[in-house]
């Protein structure tokens, strides 16, 4: 029996920035942007969207009625969590129409969120392979404004349908991990705002894709060139650069891996980073972009959450409508309006507020869920659709 993915989504907010617009208020040369991160644009959440609408607004692009009756489990991974009890996936849920005999909760290991939901949902399958599993990647990333970190910002969601009919990703089994209690980027409960230590993070995220790469390889006696694309969770694109050269050196532009890692990187160059749905949002831009990646290819997934987690993983690409998949990402993509600095800076600012009851303009958000805001201490989304508040 095979399991995996049946069906991707992806949602990002309807705001981005250009980093020349950034580069240039922050005095600074816009290729350490475009070149040194390579990083084009980036997405801008407003107050309108928290993690919950935007997994609920990936999610709803790709579920039928008939999924919806099947899922057992929701496992909703993020580091941006909208309360320290109430589990994410409970308002997703209801936004959806889920039925109440499901499994649902939240796990949280930085950026390893999404890929923990990915491990427990297949290991559920294998044991009940007529049902099916709910697994979402959904994030705003925030290290404040003037700060070394701020061109590494963005946000948006992966909603991911896991079945044993996986027609986008059949997942194999085989896998390594490493993990190390270490402090290259965290967030104290009384901030939004990420700390890293940026030098120390891109070091470890290297070592632990070493570490977990060659055991994987070592395990189960494969070389580089089994692998027909690697994917890799990218806070920024050049941190999959730094990671890949260490196997594969980049002179050799035309390397399979070389050529469809430029293919994967394409979309988180134009949305930034999503945290837990990075390495997702990477694997759907290989598949909606390249050409040459063929159904039957074997995929290598390598996730990391700081802190720290890594895990490689491996699996095998499906036959779907690849250019369905990539229409519905270009129409998210392409729809978002160009914010000045200045409409930027306004709305990062205008973020929720810690207060009991708070309303939020939603006017210019023509998302299908968005937040209304707060009563009574308790979030109120509304689906624009039914008019229905949740």
């Amino acid at each position: 029996m095979s399991v995996g993915i049946e069906k991707i989504g992806f949602y990002t907010a309807p705001y981005y920035i250009d980093m020349v617009d950034l580069a240039e208020a922050r005095n600074q040369d816009p290729n350490k942007f475009l070149i040194g991160i390579g990083q084009k644009q980036q997405s801008v959440i407003p107050p309108s969207q928290d993690v919950v609408s935007m997994a609920a607004n990936a999610a709803e692009t790709i579920l039928t009625e008939e999924d919806k009756k099947t899922i057992d489990m929701i496992i909703f991974g993020t580091e941006t969590g909208i309360d320290n009890s109430k589990a994410a996936s409970m308002y997703l849920q209801s936004l959806l129409g889920i039925s109440d005999y499901a499994r649902a909760f939240e796990v949280k290991q930085a950026c390893y969120g999404g890929t923990a939901g990915i491990q427990m949902g297949i290991n559920y399958l294998a044991l009940n392979p007529d049902r099916k599993v709910l697994v979402i990647g959904a994030d705003i990333a925030r290290y404040g404004l003037e700060t070394p970190g701020e061109v590494t910002q963005g946000g948006g969601a992966v909603a991911m349908l896991l079945s044993s009919n996986p027609t986008v990703l059949a997942l194999d089994g085989k896998s390594a991990f490493y993990s190390k209690n270490i402090m290259d980027f965290w967030r104290p409960n009384y901030t939004k705002e990420a700390r890293v230590d940026g030098h120390y993070s891109n070091d470890v995220y290297v070592d632990f894709f070493n570490r977990t790469f060659n055991q994987y390889l070592d395990r189960y006696n494969k070389q580089v060139t089994d692998f027909d694309a690697l994917v890799f969770h990218l806070p920024y694109p050049k941190m999959g650069v730094k990671a890949l050269r260490t196997v594969v050196p980049q002179e050799e532009e035309n390397n399979p891996l070389w050529v469809e890692f430029n293919h994967s990187k394409l979309y988180n160059s134009l949305v930034g980073n999503l945290y837990t749905g990075s390495l997702y949002l990477s694997l759907i831009s290989l598949i909606a972009n390249s050409k040459t990646i063929p159904a039957g290819a074997n995929i290598g997934l390598f996730s990391y959450g700081s802190g720290a987690q890594g895990e490689f993983y491996s699996g095998v690409l499906g036959e779907f409508d690849r250019k369905l998949l990539k229409q519905s990402v270009d129409q998210q993509i392409n729809r978002r309006k160009r914010l000045t600095i200045t409409e930027y800076e306004q709305m990062y600012r205008s973020g929720l507020k810690e207060t009991a009851d708070l309303s939020i303009n939603y006017s210019d958000d023509d998302s299908r869920f968005v937040l209304k805001g707060r009563a009574k201490d308790k979030l109120i989304y509304l689906d624009q659709v039914t008019g229905e508040d949740k």
